[in-house]
Parts: C-alpha cells; structure tokens; sequence
C-alpha cells in the first residue's frame, strides 16, 4: 500500500484527492448496494422496518440506481435502500421459486 505525505500536497492536489476518494467511497456503497439488491428479484415479498411506521410488508417492484422500490400491503409506495429489506416467506406460498402466481391481499 502506497502511503501518501498530504502534508506535502498543494491546496489544488489536496482537493483532487479529495474528490477522487469522495467517488471511490460511492463507488464502493454502490457496488455493495447492487450486490444486495441481486440478492432479491422482482415479484418478491419483502419487509422492513419504517421508524414511526412499523415494519412494512409489500412487493418489491423495481430496481433503482440505489433503492428498490417496494409497494406495501397498504397501495404505499417506497424507495428503500436493499440493505433494510428481508424476505418475507410466505407459509402458504409453497417451497420459494416454484411458482410464478403473485398473491395479492
């Protein structure tokens, strides 16, 4: 790993570094938000919990650039970052990925 002396830098070196780390910090919670969002699929039941709102169950929906969007149980819409969902397994909906059929309430 390379060690660098800021002490030495200019003030315009300072803040190309600054930016240039500014995009690699996104890059790297983009890359980790993407990952989690491929670890569920449209269609899927999902829940997550809303502060003053309660845990929240709908369908996931869409993916965005770094939310999905889920549609609650409610008609609700929501952009939720993939980090706070978790899967909701249905008892009566049979062994996950058998079936294409969505259940509506």
């Amino acid at each position: 790993m390379k060690t660098i002396d800021i002490d030495r830098l200019s003030e315009a070196e300072l803040v190309d570094l600054n930016h240039r780390i500014v995009e690699r910090l996104r890059f790297l919670q983009q890359t980790r938000a993407h990952a989690r969002m491929l670890e569920f699929s449209i269609g899927d039941r999902v829940c997550f919990h809303a502060g003053e709102y309660g845990l929240v169950e709908g369908l996931l929906t869409r993916y965005n650039k770094k939310t999905v969007t889920v549609i609650a149980d409610g008609g609700r819409q929501w952009n939720v970052s993939p980090g706070l969902l978790r899967r909701v397994i249905s008892i009566d909906s049979g062994p996950a990925g058998t079936s294409n059929v969505v259940r509506l309430k």
